[in-house]
């Protein structure tokens, strides 16, 4: 048996955005948001449900799946594989855009209903320690959620370390699942018990696709595998060419350095045999004038054994 990958667009919509299997969706929202009793939800209605795409019409977007719960608090989950560099910004962008769309033409304000976003990365983006973090806006002084209207939970597969014996929660069970669904042959029995797993390991199982979401599915495995080859060729030249440019840079001031140096040292060689000359022509001066040995020995500072030399 061979499981699509989640994190592969197409499979991630078809498993999560899946009309006919809600509960799939319901179940991950719940687990993520830690929604239990009166905040559970029961129901969705989905914004942009599955359908497959044509190929010629594929965007280079993220994915996303938008939904409503009963109270209509609007949803959007999104996976993203590649760091782009820019997926905290979208998620900026697409919740507030999904709540200022909520506002009918009368302006009344008190209709908007809260925005929660959920973003799965398949990369690091904080600094914490934990696969999920929650960020809310919070007054500064009191520590309150005072605007509440927005909430984002971001989830990071990298920093999920959990083995299938050691998941205990159903978040656990759902984190897993996308990660590693692909590398699994049988649906594993920490999933058999509950209706939701069964329905997505389900939906997630190739040999039931039909050969035109096979086709986009390949082509999008395809794309973003000569996307990364792209990346790796750009990275492998650019580090070729520092290195390059480095080698030249460093010859170029080995070359300056060596300049600057024989520069430096003829410069202080020609100082002292000059210093060494006027020394000389000093004896020669004193000589003459019938100082003896050591007067100018100490005028000059050379040595008594030159200076008899020099008379001679």
């Amino acid at each position: 048996m061979k499981f699509a990958d989640p994190k592969n667009d197409l499979a991630f919509k078809k498993i999560f955005g899946n009309s006919k299997h809600k509960n799939i969706l319901i179940s991950f929202l719940n687990s993520v948001l830690d929604f239990k009793d009166e905040k559970e939800i029961v129901t969705v209605e989905l914004a942009n449900p599955y359908q497959v795409p044509k190929i010629p019409e594929l965007k280079e977007t993220i994915l996303d799946i938008q939904a409503t719960n009963k109270n209509g608090e609007k949803f959007i989950v999104e996976m993203q594989r590649k760091d782009l560099g820019n997926f905290t910004k979208r998620s900026l962008y697409y919740t507030s855009k999904a709540y200022v769309e909520q506002l009918p033409k009368g302006n009344d304000y008190t209709s908007l209903k809260k925005v929660y976003f959920i973003g799965i990365v398949n990369f690091e983006i904080f600094s914490n320690k934990s696969f999920i973090s929650r960020h809310l806006i919070i007054n500064k002084e009191t520590n309150n959620q005072d605007l509440d209207d927005f909430e984002f939970t971001f989830i990071e597969l990298p920093k999920f370390k959990k083995e299938l014996h050691q998941l205990k929660t159903v978040l656990d069970k759902w984190i897993y699942f996308i990660k590693n669904a692909q590398d699994l042959t049988l649906i594993p029995k920490e999933y058999e018990n509950k209706e939701e797993f069964l329905d997505a390991f389900e939906v997630a199982k190739q040999t039931s696709w039909d050969r035109e979401e096979l086709k986009v599915y390949e082509y999008m495995a395809l794309k973003e595998f000569d996307e990364i080859n792209a990346l790796r060729t750009a990275e492998a030249k650019g580090f070729k060419k520092g290195e390059q440019r480095g080698l030249e840079k460093g010859i170029e001031k080995g070359i300056e350095k060596g300049i600057e140096k024989g520069i430096e040292k003829g410069l202080q060689k020609g100082i002292e045999k000059g210093a060494e000359k006027e020394k000389l022509e000093i004896a020669k001066k004193s000589i003459a004038q019938g100082l003896d040995n050591a007067t100018i020995s100490m005028i000059t500072g050379l040595d008594e054994g030159m200076i008899e030399r020099l008379r001679e």
